[in-house]
């Protein structure tokens, strides 16, 4: 069954990419059809690369969601679990705040060409009738019914399966992470009181022991997440200078200054800015737990232990040495300093457009 909704999703989003790269062939040589096209092409692209790479690493994935299971039904304090549920809860907060955005951008997408409205700046097509996309290619007259109604339909359809499934993906890391975030809390709060325990070796065994634990689960979930965010990383610099070119033409465009194309330009634009953002922000929290594990090494009351017990700390203190980092490709952290150079890059690049039009 997991099989067939999987294929399901991949076959409703190449229903959609065929007609969308057969134009931007066809469109080759005029820089507002292609970044007209593009900005859907992009997103569509990554969504259908990122199912196969999902599907593919679904068994790694499996085990870190029985580790996640195996810590909610272990025995556990009060404020362990206080923890556990905070780090849930923010998982959701966030999850539920990118839904929002992303589905006011969807149901704005849908009702303005509904209602006549052009969200475009160009038109590649000889279409009377407004469809939520106009730079593809179909080989039939879409003005006639019920050819548009069909053709608005597939439309709809592939693009709720490109939300459903960027933002399912997306989601799912974010809870992964803010998991590893609640554990990384649970053990550096043992690690700083781990004098306070009767029997010391015995309780810095199992924080090592969990520790080795949780850095697998990072790697599983590094491992079959850094392609798709390499992909999610190219497409966000490409899509924000193409994004950016569209508002300035806009408001270049006096004659026929469109205060919805406009409005709708910008929601996008925060909405994949957010998007991207929030990736970023959980990279840096997940670097700044990993680090805290090291402090509370440090900060621990060794010096009232035995020596033979306190040796035991430098495990711990050589494993954390590092800092551990989601990344884009294997190349790039997931950190707000990554997010903030990838926008001034991106932001560069406009004024390179703008040369390219005129």
């Amino acid at each position: 069954m997991c099989n067939i909704r999987t294929i399901l999703a991949f076959m409703s989003i190449i229903v959609i990419l065929i007609p969308t790269v057969h134009f931007l062939i066809r469109a080759h040589g005029d820089v507002t059809l292609i970044i007209e096209n593009l900005q859907y092409t992009l997103p569509f692209f990554t969504a259908a690369l990122r199912i196969i790479i999902f599907w593919w690493n679904k068994e790694a994935l499996s085990s870190v969601m029985d580790m996640i299971a195996d810590d909610w039904i272990k025995e556990k304090t009060s404020w362990e679990r206080i923890k556990m549920i905070t780090r849930a809860q923010t998982a959701r907060t966030i999850a539920t705040f990118l839904y929002s955005m992303m589905g006011t951008s969807f149901f704005i997408a849908m009702i303005m060409p509904i209602c006549g409205i052009s969200m475009y700046v160009t038109n590649g097509t000889n279409s009377e009738k407004q469809l939520p996309f106009q730079t593809l290619y179909y080989t039939y007259d879409t003005n006639k019914s019920p050819q548009y109604e069909l053709t608005f339909l597939s439309q709809t359809i592939s693009t709720l399966f490109g939300i459903v499934t960027n933002m399912g993906i997306d989601n799912f890391l974010n809870l992964l992470v803010f998991h590893i975030c609640g554990q990384l809390d649970i053990l550096k709060n043992r690690i700083t009181h781990l004098d306070q325990f009767t029997n010391y070796a015995h309780t810095l065994k199992n924080c090592v022991i969990d520790h080795i634990r949780i850095i697998r689960a990072i790697t599983v979930i590094e491992d079959a997440y850094n392609l798709m965010l390499l992909a999610l990383l190219l497409s966000f610099g490409i899509i924000f200078a193409f994004y950016g070119f569209l508002i300035l033409s806009i408001l270049e465009d006096e004659t026929n200054l469109s205060i919805f194309q406009l409005m709708f330009r910008v929601l996008v634009m925060l909405t994949i800015s957010g998007h991207m953002c929030a990736y970023c922000v959980v990279g840096d929290i997940l670097v700044s737990q990993c680090n805290g594990i090291h402090y509370a090494a440090y900060s621990n009351k060794w010096y009232t232990v035995k020596p033979k017990d306190a040796r035991n700390l430098i495990s711990i203190l050589i494993r954390t040495n590092e800092p551990i980092y989601l990344t884009a490709g294997k190349m790039f952290p997931m950190t707000m300093a990554t997010f903030s150079n990838l926008i001034k890059t991106s932001a560069g690049y406009i004024s390179v457009l703008l040369t390219a039009r005129h």
